[in-house]
């Protein structure tokens, strides 16, 4: 039986995947014209690319001839499951002359169509700097032996294909982390304008009224003092109270900002004050007096915020433990309580959506994460957890 391509062919086939490794860096043109060029040359009749995933844990078809390319993307193979995934597992060519389903590593794909064809040939794509990037499969509707030769060549084209694929995934990689890097200032721009616009709305139809109305009163009580005494006192009495409800509104516009209690005690002491601040729980309290950067401490504040209100409004809980520390480079803040808890599961519906929402998308915008825990009659707890360096953290002076 001949081998798979002779000298020019393989020249040619060379010189092809050298043009075709160096068109561009996208994964899946790349390894689909790896794929004609290995069938065209070597006169096999199919041929899959099947590229190892991010995370390592699978192989997914990232190119093949027609008609199976309209499964690009859609197939994923475990590693060790199937010829394909012991490929990869094992790091070592395999070769089936005939009778595939008798191999105990054979796994049938129907989108495949494996049934259909008799001999089959995969080798491990690999290079040393990123070791295994996938695995290279040919197929054969006729018996034919595959030799030394041919594997070898096979597997040069594979070592040749690795690097490429490699650059091309972490080309990917970085596209992606600057799509996501986009879309986190998209988010970020959003929730400024939104937080403008609340902080706009209430400065207007709060504290703005309130001292147009004031100076009404003001000159109401100008007219009155000259023809009407007692009624110029009780316009200076409604004016006293417009402005007590005017500075309440504006030390609440200001905390909707930042909180001053963060100024004024730190972290651990203003999640102290919001214990107080609903004394119908009984909260107890195991704070640090670690300090961390501002936009973490803020973060961190407003969470704890939203969940001792959620624990008003919604948990019916007559205790509550809120704790805060930093171990080993990671700011973590934890809110339980005793009340009705509900299905985690259901996160996004009905009255605790937003609010949920809310302190996820807080957690995340510091780069950390929200943890919640809850079930129907085992109350509620919440961690928010966010990495810090060392350089970072800084303990409150006495």
């Amino acid at each position: 039986m001949l081998g798979l391509v002779d000298p020019e062919q393989e020249y040619a086939l060379l010189l092809g995947i050298i043009e075709a490794v160096s068109s561009g860096p996208a994964v899946e043109p790349l390894a689909a014209a790896v794929a004609r060029l290995i069938t065209e040359a070597t006169a096999t009749d199919v041929c899959f690319v099947h590229v190892l995933d991010d995370a390592e844990r699978s192989l997914t078809l990232a190119g093949a001839t027609p008609p199976f390319d309209q499964h690009v993307g859609r197939i994923r193979l475990p590693l060790g499951a199937g010829v394909t995934g012991w490929v990869a597992s094992h790091r070592e060519p395999a070769v089936i002359v005939e009778r595939k389903e008798t191999d105990p590593r054979y796994l049938p794909i129907p989108a495949l169509r494996g049934t259909e064809f008799t001999s089959m040939a995969s080798v491990p794509m690999a290079a040393d700097l990123p070791g295994l990037v996938g695995v290279l499969n040919v197929h054969t509707v006729a018996r034919r032996e595959f030799t030394d030769r041919d594997i070898r060549l096979l597997i040069v084209i594979g070592n040749l294909v690795a690097g490429a694929l490699h650059q091309a995934r972490t080309h990917r990689k970085l596209a992606a982390r600057e799509r996501a890097h986009e879309r986190f200032t998209e988010q970020v721009i959003a929730a400024q304008e939104t937080e403008r616009r609340r902080l706009a709305g209430d400065i207007h139809d709060g504290i703005s009224q309130r001292l147009v109305t004031l100076s009404y009163h003001l000159d109401a009580v100008g007219q009155l003092l000259r023809d009407d005494p007692a009624e110029a006192a009780a316009q200076l009495e409604l004016a006293r109270g417009l402005v007590d409800l005017t500075l309440d509104e504006a030390r609440a516009a200001i905390g909707g900002l930042r909180p001053p209690v963060l100024d004024d005690l730190g972290l651990a002491g203003g999640l102290a004050s919001l214990a107080r601040s609903i004394p119908q729980v009984d909260v107890h309290l195991d704070l640090a007096d670690d300090r961390v950067p501002e936009h973490v401490e803020i973060a961190l504040y407003r969470i704890a915020q939203e969940c001792l209100q959620n624990i008003i409004k919604h948990a019916g809980a007559s205790t509550a433990r809120l704790s805060f520390r930093v171990h080993r480079g990671r700011a973590r803040l934890e809110v339980a309580d005793n009340g009705v808890g509900f299905d985690a599961g259901t996160i996004g519906e009905g009255s605790t959506g937003y609010g949920m929402r809310s302190m996820t998308e807080r957690a995340e915008l510091v780069g950390g994460r929200l943890k919640v825990i809850s079930r129907p009659g085992s109350g509620t707890t919440i961690t928010a957890t966010v990495p810090v360096t060392a350089t970072q953290i800084r303990v409150m002076e006495p």
